[in-house]
């Protein structure tokens, strides 16, 4: 089974607790909000979607700006 195009990936302090793989954005952003709410409230959680293909980070929570 290979991994899809977009990566979301729960951390919490840092290390990786929970990736996904798929191979449609607006799948992998439903993917991301919805993990967002599910696990967002976990001390030190931070969720990130990114494109494997250009290594770009997509969007991340918490916002860092």
């Amino acid at each position: 089974m290979t991994a899809g195009r977009y990566r979301v990936t729960v951390s919490t302090d840092g290390q990786p607790l929970l990736p996904g793989w798929w191979d449609d954005e607006t799948v992998g952003r439903r993917k991301f909000a919805s993990w967002v709410g599910e696990h967002g409230s976990r001390p030190g959680a931070h969720v990130t979607l990114v494109d494997e293909e250009t290594g770009e980070t997509l969007t991340e929570w918490p916002d860092p700006g």
